[in-house]
């Protein structure tokens, strides 16, 4: 009885976490717009960084808790349920994934960068300030490249270090800024403040609900992390790919992923880092970054050859339940 309550716990304060994003973003894009910021300085500043606030308030939450190893087992959890569940879903919806050649020749690169820079600092089981500071320099270095190479298009093109999500949301402010320029009301400043209150307390209590459902199914919290909490905050990207690729918007779909996974090892590890120094539990370490790693050189690999096909998707999807497998001592 007490596990179903917790684990409803889990659930409803995922959904306010997710919910309470969306609310802080949406009134935060609106209130640049009235402030005077144009719609590409808000996609890549206000949403390209808001719509990852899920998986960065619950790494802040799970760090002033001290359960410092949920903050990596969730970083990576999402990142590989970004490539294998994501992909694998949206590969075998769409028939195939198509990678553009703006993928293959700036951000595939950067990824694997960047996850090699993840691993360097989580090699040895903890990662401390001045890692952090490391990866988030590494951040702004691809954060600032990726702007500056593709401000002078903003009028013609999408911007790459943007999500799906993000790109849906920039599209969304283009064209309500075509029409009429936002004007301030009340009700803007209410769901910025619900929106932050959702955010705070769905990142509390699902960092409580983690705990207790650990200690109850007597298993470490990052076990519940890697795949509650990381499958959790990744399924909007997942539901927003898999329509993205059923209408052929292959770039959607494939940048959703490879955007957010940047993000992830960079910023939502980063900043908790540097407010305490963060620890991988075995389970992490010896299976879930090995995993990591297997499952970006895939799509690395997969992004070369141009094309993610549906059978690809299919050995995504058999690697990820053999993974579960795993991880739960179930193989």
């Amino acid at each position: 009885m007490e596990l179903l309550f917790w684990i409803g716990v889990f659930i409803i304060s995922l959904f306010f976490l997710v919910k309470g994003a969306d609310w802080f973003v949406e009134s935060s894009e609106k209130l640049g717009l009235i402030m005077g910021l144009s719609p590409f300085i808000v996609g890549v500043t206000i949403v390209a960084l808001g719509t990852s606030l899920p998986e960065l308030v619950t790494g802040i939450s799970a760090v002033l808790k001290g359960a410092t190893e949920i903050v990596t087992a969730n970083a990576i959890g999402s990142n590989i349920a970004n490539i294998l569940l994501v992909l694998g879903v949206s590969a075998l919806f769409a028939g195939k994934l198509i990678i553009s050649r703006s993928l293959i020749d700036i951000d595939l690169p950067l990824l694997l960068v960047a996850s090699f820079l993840f691993l360097g600092t989580a090699w040895d089981g903890q990662i401390s300030w001045q890692e952090a500071i490391l990866l988030l320099v590494a951040f702004f270095i691809y954060f600032f490249y990726s702007v500056t190479q593709r401000a002078g298009k903003e009028e013609s093109q999408e911007v790459s270090i943007l999500s799906a999500r993000e790109k849906r949301h920039l599209r969304s402010i283009e064209e309500e800024n075509l029409k009429s320029k936002p004007k301030f009301n009340w009700k803007i400043i209410l769901f910025l403040t619900l929106g932050s209150l959702a955010l705070y307390f769905g990142a509390h209590y699902i960092i409580e609900s983690t705990l207790r459902i650990s200690e109850i199914l007597k298993i470490v919290p990052a076990v519940v992390a890697i795949t509650a909490i990381a499958v959790g905050t990744s399924l909007p990207e997942l539901v927003v790919s898999v329509q993205a690729a059923r209408r052929r918007k292959y770039e959607l779909a494939v940048g959703n992923a490879l955007g957010s996974n940047i993000f992830n090892i960079l910023v939502v590890v980063g900043i908790p880092a540097l407010i305490s120094d963060l620890v991988l539990e075995e389970e992490t370490k010896l299976l879930a970054l090995g995993v990591f790693v297997a499952a970006t050189l895939f799509f690395v690999i997969s992004g070369i050859s141009q094309r993610i096909h549906r059978w690809e998707g299919a050995i995504y999807l058999l690697f990820y339940a053999f993974f579960i497998g795993k991880l739960f001592n179930l193989l």
